[in-house]
């Protein structure tokens, strides 16, 4: 299925399920325990002389000078070093053989390359095929030791993510390499931002074409008997992958690269009609489908109409770390007050750890997240109320929203009956859905048309949320949360109204 039909996919692209057969583990035990630490060992070595050939380049220039592309004898040294011993690396870890398909273009072709899907931290293994292009990273890699001398060497284009004028930076840099006419080398984006589990295309970010120049797609293969490489957000964590993949006798890698994508003019122009065209290419090359899902802060998210909604429904991750805290959301009742509250609305962390019921007011830092929080770090104590009756599981969708609305509704000053405004409706939207409030801001305002200012009546609010052809399934769904079980008898797997059944609680693997 495609991205943007604003249908739910049938699969969450962020999930990666491992299963061994009982020969495979043994398999995996014993070449666990005899080749793996050896080539892990190994390989941490040769990452290690890798560093001062990567310093080489740099060391003792002046910063002019790192703003144009190297050239003369430290160029030739640490460039050919750092190549083949790279390439070592990844040798030792079992990445034995790198398949290559298709011509790579040259810089005046395609001043950028798009490689797709990402999937893991040995993606950049895909960096020696196409001869070490520049990259894009994290501001925060440069103190990592080796991995920022590798990125000072790669004359790497740094974001910053706590920097609102990083990104302008960054647009400006790719634009200015880009249109160097080749000058300088080619660089390299992973578009969809974020790892995913290869069986369908995330949603593709528009940096790599803002510049509208040409690209070349580079497709990413692990052609292999069992996947062991993925790292997605959900499934295997960095040292099962690393132990699982340094335990296979051999690692395949094989790298497509497509024909050069030449933008239209309207493309050229258009950076995100530009990324969705490029993503529908790469998929119908992998035989996967292009969706819209892609991570929005620490949630993944997918299209529905025209809301970003969470791929899984956030208060059942809320619920499921309750009851790993040993507070069975069942066992706990919601009061139209919950507990003593020092300011109106608003809810220390202590207080939000006693309305959830946890002995422990520690436990609450890792919840917090899925609540609205101010400046001073409260939280509104209606998102909090409003939680604990949904995963009471007592009422249905309709007492839900009533009650939604009941809570986050205000007096009109005309009619003096009850409407939910547009932080009201932001704010329900958030906590249910995952719906970012810029999402949420622009349907209100289609929603309420030309009388946005007197807000949604509760037929109105219902009849979005209930009745909407786009939506009502997502509402019927994300309220009805099977999470209030006792441990004795455990509830069926239930699934989500997107098809993907609940799991535990995730971790965080956002790049």
């Amino acid at each position: 299925m495609e991205g943007g039909s604003g249908a739910v996919p049938d699969l969450n692209p962020f999930v990666h399920e491992l299963r061994l057969s009982r020969l495979q583990k043994v398999k995996f035990y014993v070449l666990g325990a005899l080749l793996a630490p050896i080539r892990v060992a190994l390989a941490f070595v040769v990452l290690f002389l890798i560093w001062p050939f990567a310093l080489l380049q740099v060391v003792g220039l002046p910063e002019e000078t790192l703003q144009e592309p190297f050239s003369g004898w430290r160029n030739t040294i640490s460039h050919g070093s750092v190549y083949l011993l790279s390439r070592l690396m990844f040798f030792l870890l079992g990445f034995l053989r790198i398949r290559v398909r298709g011509q790579m273009a040259s810089r005046l072709e395609a001043p950028i390359l798009v490689a797709a899907p990402h999937s893991t931290f040995f993606d950049p293994i895909i960096l020696l095929p196409c001869d070490l292009p520049k990259v894009v990273s994290r501001t925060e890699n440069l103190h990592v030791p080796v991995i920022g001398a590798l990125l000072r060497f790669n004359q790497a284009i740094l974001v910053s993510r706590h920097d609102p004028a990083s990104r302008k930076k960054v647009v400006e840099e790719v634009k200015r390499r880009a249109t160097s006419r080749g000058k300088w080398p080619q660089v390299l984006f992973y578009p969809e931002g974020t790892c995913s589990n290869k069986k369908a295309l995330l949603k593709f970010k528009p940096g790599a074409f803002i510049s509208g120049v040409p690209v070349q797609p580079v497709l990413i293969r692990y052609p292999n008997s069992m996947d062991s490489t993925t790292w997605a957000w959900r499934g295997p964590g960095v040292l099962k992958v690393i132990w699982l993949t340094a335990s296979q006798l051999c690692t395949t890698v094989e790298v497509e690269f497509l024909p050069v994508y030449q933008p239209s003019a309207e493309e050229a122009v258009n950076p995100t009609l530009y990324a969705n065209n490029v993503q529908k290419v790469m998929a119908r090359a992998l035989g996967i489908p292009a969706t819209d899902c892609e991570f929005v802060g620490n949630i993944p998210v997918t299209v529905v109409g025209r809301l970003r909604v969470a791929l899984e429904p956030q208060i059942g991750e809320l619920g499921k770390l309750l009851q790993n805290a040993r507070c069975l959301p069942g066992a706990v009742k919601c009061q139209s007050e919950p507990c003593p509250v020092p300011a109106p609305g608003s809810l220390r962390p202590t207080q939000v750890a006693q309305c959830l019921g946890l002995s422990c007011p520690e436990d609450v830092e890792g919840l917090m997240n899925y609540f609205q929080q101010d400046s001073d770090g409260n939280t509104d104590s209606r998102e909090v109320s409003l939680a604990l009756e949904i995963l009471e599981g007592e009422n249905d969708p309709q007492q839900l929203t009533c009650r939604a609305f009941e809570l986050f509704s205000e007096t009109h000053a005309e009619t003096r009956d009850h409407r939910l405004r547009q932080d009201g409706f932001c704010a329900i939207l958030r906590l249910l859905l995952g719906t970012p409030r810029v999402d949420g801001a622009e349907l209100y305002s289609q929603l309420c048309g030309d009388h946005s200012q007197d807000g949604l009546t509760l037929d109105e609010f219902q009849d979005f949320s209930l009745r909407h052809p786009d939506y009502a399934r997502l509402f019927s769904t994300y309220l009805r949360l099977p999470v209030a079980q006792t441990p004795t008898k455990p509830a069926p797997s239930p699934t989500y109204a997107n098809g993907t059944p609940a799991a535990a609680s995730p971790k965080s693997k956002a790049d």
